[in-house]
């Protein structure tokens, strides 16, 4: 959708390009535009489509990460002071955040040293971080790959356009010219549409990763000045 809107507009942008060369010889509309740039036009849809499939699912997946009751830390700290494991484990196991998690596992390691207990905490925080990472390095990959498969399709684009004029020889026009360097730089176009998109959604959802973190260290450190509470 994003590819094909940007596309047309550079179709209309450019239709002005019919009154040097035949109208006709050029592509003016989105689906033809995208047929003109040749095979390199498939991996950067398919790359587009992974692009938008990561951004959204991870967007949803990391805002739904970083939501917390507010009260969901004082319930806890009441249930931990009063001994009531049972009931925060409860508590934990009805919350899906990574936070909760978290602190289901420190609980559930109660009455262990607080070394141990805190070792167990980051380890369940190390996994979860991994997870809201998921699919993280495809983007990154795509935001490299997509512009250099965009100039591979022009410069194979502009081989066989300097190819059609050695075969035309003295027959070769300026239309002709101008249609087949106008074709070539559409897989550019495309590539660099991907390319920026994957990179701004890579930096934007990495921004909000990082939050959530910031929330899981904050949250540890709270969990474990409560359960040195009871000793003070």
């Amino acid at each position: 959708m994003l590819l094909s809107i940007l596309l047309q507009f550079v179709a209309d942008t450019t239709g002005n390009a019919a009154a040097v060369a035949d109208s006709n010889q050029l592509p003016t509309g989105t689906w033809e535009l995208m047929l003109k740039g040749g095979f390199v036009m498939i991996p950067i849809g398919i790359m587009l489509i992974i692009a938008l499939f990561i951004t959204i699912e991870r967007w949803l997946s990391i805002s739904k990460s970083g939501k917390l009751d507010a009260n969901f830390m004082s319930n806890i700290k009441d249930m931990v002071l009063n001994d009531n494991i049972i009931g925060a484990q409860t508590l934990c196991g009805r919350t899906d955040t990574p936070i909760a998690r978290m602190l289901e596992k420190g609980i559930s390691r109660i009455g262990n040293p607080l070394k141990n207990i805190e070792v167990a905490v980051e380890n369940v925080g190390n996994l979860e971080v991994y997870k809201l990472e998921k699919g993280m390095p495809w983007l990154a990959t795509i935001a490299g790959a997509a512009p250099m498969l965009g100039f591979l399709g022009t410069v194979t684009g502009m081989i066989s356009t300097f190819g059609s004029i050695a075969r035309a020889g003295d027959q070769v026009n300026a239309s002709a010219l101008s249609g087949g360097i106008y074709e070539a730089m559409v897989t550019t176009v495309a590539g660099l549409i991907v390319g920026i998109f994957a990179y701004l959604a890579f930096n934007l959802l990495t921004a909000a990763i990082e939050k959530v973190v910031y929330k899981m260290e904050a949250t540890t450190v709270e969990f474990l000045d409560i359960l040195q509470a009871p000793a003070n």
